[in-house]
C-alpha cells in the first residue's frame, strides 16, 4: 500500500507572497492572543496547570499546522476534552494522561497512515449531535466551583458524586468571586452585540478582552479571589522541560481506553473542524494527512508537558474570518504564544479563575448545538432516540460508553430501516398464466415469479423464506428476478444456496435473471451458478420464461415450437 505524506503547506509554498504573508500574520497574531485564554481556561478545567495547556497549544499548534491537511486549522486543547482529561487526571494522575496522551497519539497515527480518515465520517449525526450537547453539559457544571468560589478541595468526575459534591458545599459561595464570575460572563454573552456599538471591541476577541478587564478589575480593587497564581504559583517564564511521561506496563494496560477515547474524540472533532473550513475558503482538506499531524501533535505534546489536543473549530474559525489562507498563519499563532510566553508570563499570576470560568462556560453554551433539542420533534423516532441517548449517557456516565451505544443504536435502527426496505415479491404472470404448459390440470401454475428488492443481507434474508411457504403452491419451477437487487452478502448468499437445496429437494428448479454486478460477482465467485446451472442463469424475466418452458415436461399436449 502507498502511504502518502503531503501536508497542506507544501502546496501553499509555491506563489506565497507578501500580501498573503500579511494576512497570515495578521490572523495569527489574532489568533494567537485569542489562545492564550482559551489554553489556560480549558487546562484549569481539567484539572491541569495553564502551564501544560499554553505548551499543548505552542506544540500542538504547530505541528497542526505545519505537518496537518488542511491550509487553515489551528490545533491546540479544546472544550470536548475537558470531561475525558479531567476523568483520567482524577483516576490515574497527571503522569498518566500524558501517557495516554502518547498512546492515543500512536493511535491516531496509525489511523492517517492506514488512511482511515473518511472513516470517521461514517459516524452518524445524530451521535455527534448528541456527544457534543452532553460534553458541552459536563463542561458547564466542571464550572460551577470556580464560578460560585466553592470551597472544594477536588470536585469528583463521576456525575452523580459530583452533583452531591456541589450540593454538600453549595453553603461556601463566595460573593466577590461569583459577582467577577458573573460579570464576566454577561459581558461575554453580550459582546457581538456591545461589537456593534463600541468600535474598539470589534478589533478584539471576546475572550481576550473579558480576560484583561476581569485582571485589571481584579488587581485594581484587590478583590479577595483565587488566581493562577494563588493556586498554580504563577506560569514559569522558560522553556519546559523536555523528556518522556514515565509509564509503567501496569500503567499502559489502564490507559488504552483513555487513549482510545482521545483518539476518537481527536479524529472526530479535527475533521469535523477541517470540514467546517473546506467551506468557509472552498478549498478541500485531506483527511488522512490531517490524522497523521493529530497524531504526531499528540505524541509530541507531552514531551513537552502538554496533554490531549485536536483542531479547534472555534479558533480555526477565527482564521478564517481574520484572513488566514495556509498553515503559515497557524505556524505565526504557536509563535506568538511562544512569546508571550518568555515575554509576558508573571502577568498571568494576576488572572482571576473566576474570569477562565466565566469564559469556559460561555464557549461550553456556545459548542451545542442546542435548536437540535427543538426541533427533535420534525425527525423520526429513531433519530430521536438515537441523540438523546448518545446525550444523556454523555452527560451521565462516559463519553466513549455514548459513542458506542449511539453507533450500537443507529447501526440497528439501520439495519431495521434496510430490512423493510428489501422486498421478496410474487410477480404476476399475466399472459403467460393462459400457457397450458404453465398449468397444472387444476389450472394453479406450475411456474412462479417473484423479484427482489434491495438489499439481499443478514437483516433481511429471512423474506426469502416466503418462496417456500405452502400458500405460494408447488411451483415445479422458481424464477427469481434479481434485476431491482443492489447488494448482496454472506449470508444473503447462504440464504440462495439454502433455498436452492430445499427447492431440489422438492423437485423444483431455481432460475434466476437480471443479476446486477455486485451480487453476480458474489454468485460466480462463490460458486452457487455452477451449484444452480449456467444454462439457469438468464439475462431477464422473457429468457426466464422461455428456459421454464423448455424443462417443463408437456402435461397437456403440445411442443417447445408452440412458445
Amino acid at each position: 500500500m502507498k502511504i502518502a505524506f503531503r501536508p497542506k503547506l507544501l502546496d501553499c509554498l509555491p506563489g506565497y507572497d507578501r500580501a498573503q504573508l500579511g494576512k497570515d500574520l495578521a490572523a495569527g497574531i489574532t489568533v494567537g492572543v485569542l489562545a492564550l485564554p482559551l489554553a489556560m481556561a480549558f487546562a484549569i478545567a481539567s484539572g491541569c496547570s495553564p502551564t501544560a495547556g499554553i505548551w499543548t497549544a505552542i506544540v500542538a499548534g504547530f505541528l497542526t499546522s505545519a505537518l496537518g491537511g488542511s491550509r487553515v486549522q489551528i490545533g491546540g486543547p479544546t472544550g470536548a476534552f475537558i470531561p475525558i482529561v479531567y476523568g483520567i487526571v482524577a483516576v490515574h494522575g497527571f503522569a498518566n494522561l500524558l501517557g495516554a496522551t502518547m498512546l492515543a497519539g500512536i493511535f491516531l497515527l496509525a489511523m492517517g497512515l492506514a488512511r482511515m480518515g473518511q472513516l470517521i465520517r461514517f459516524i452518524p449525526v445524530t451521535v455527534v449531535i448528541g456527544f457534543t450537547n452532553g460534553i458541552a453539559v459536563v463542561i458547564f457544571m466542571a464550572q460551577i466551583k470556580d464560578f460560585f468560589g466553592l470551597k472544594i478541595d477536588s470536585l469528583p468526575a463521576e456525575f452523580f458524586l459530583r452533583i452531591k459534591t456541589l450540593a454538600a458545599y453549595a453553603h461556601t459561595v463566595d460573593l466577590p468571586t461569583l459577582g467577577l464570575a458573573s460579570a464576566c460572563f454577561a459581558f461575554l454573552l453580550s459582546y457581538n452585540w456591545l461589537a456593534q456599538r463600541i468600535a474598539i471591541l470589534r478589533r478584539a476577541p471576546g475572550p481576550l478582552v473579558v480576560l484583561i478587564v476581569g485582571t485589571l478589575v481584579s488587581f485594581l480593587f484587590d478583590l479577595p479571589v483565587e488566581t493562577i497564581g494563588s493556586r498554580f504559583h504563577g506560569i514559569p517564564q522558560e522553556l519546559p522541560g523536555f523528556g518522556l511521561p514515565s509509564l509503567s506496563i501496569h500503567d499502559f494496560g489502564k490507559l488504552i481506553s483513555p487513549a482510545i477515547t482521545i483518539a476518537l474524540l481527536g479524529a472526530i472533532e479535527s475533521l469535523l473542524s477541517a470540514r467546517v473550513a473546506d467551506s468557509q475558503i472552498d478549498d478541500r482538506h485531506d483527511p488522512n494527512q490531517e490524522l497523521v499531524a493529530q497524531g504526531l501533535a499528540n505524541i509530541a505534546a507531552p514531551l513537552f508537558g502538554g496533554f490531549a489536543a485536536t483542531g479547534a473549530i472555534a479558533r480555526t474559525t477565527t482564521n478564517v474570518k481574520t484572513g488566514g489562507r495556509t498553515p503559515i498563519a497557524g505556524i505565526i499563532h504557536a509563535t506568538v504564544l511562544l512569546g508571550i510566553v518568555l515575554l509576558a508570563a508573571p502577568l498571568a499570576a494576576y488572572v482571576p479563575l473566576a474570569t477562565l470560568s466565566a469564559i469556559v462556560m460561555v464557549v461550553a453554551i456556545n459548542m451545542g448545538e442546542w435548536h437540535e433539542f427543538v426541533e427533535l420533534k420534525r425527525y423520526t423516532y429513531n433519530y430521536r432516540i438515537i441523540l438523546l441517548a448518545t446525550f444523556f449517557v454523555t452527560v451521565l456516565f462516559d463519553l466513549t460508553i455514548a459513542v458506542e451505544l449511539g453507533m450500537v443504536l443507529a447501526s440497528l435502527f439501520f439495519i431495521y430501516r434496510m430490512s423493510e426496505l428489501t422486498r421478496v415479491e410474487r410477480r404476476p404472470l399475466r399472459e403467460e398464466a393462459s400457457e397450458p404448459r404453465f398449468l397444472y390440470p387444476d389450472g394453479s401454475m406450475r411456474v412462479t415469479a417473484w423479484q427482489l428488492f434491495g438489499s439481499l443481507f443478514f437483516g433481511a434474508v429471512n423474506k426469502l423464506e416466503a418462496l417456500l411457504d405452502p400458500a405460494a403452491g408447488h411451483p415445479e419451477v422458481v424464477i427469481l428476478d434479481m434485476t431491482q437487487l443492489i447488494q448482496l452478502d454472506t449470508t444473503g448468499l447462504e440464504g440462495l444456496e439454502s433455498l436452492l437445496d430445499k427447492l431440489k429437494k422438492r423437485g423444483c428448479t431455481l432460475i434466476v435473471c437480471g443479476l446486477n454486478s455486485q451480487p453476480g460477482s458474489l454468485l460466480y465467485r462463490s460458486g452457487f451458478i455452477d451449484h444452480l446451472g449456467d444454462d439457469n442463469v438468464c439475462p431477464d424475466l422473457s429468457h426466464a420464461l422461455q428456459r421454464a418452458y423448455i424443462l417443463l415436461p408437456d402435461l397437456m399436449g403440445g411442443s417447445e415450437e408452440d412458445y
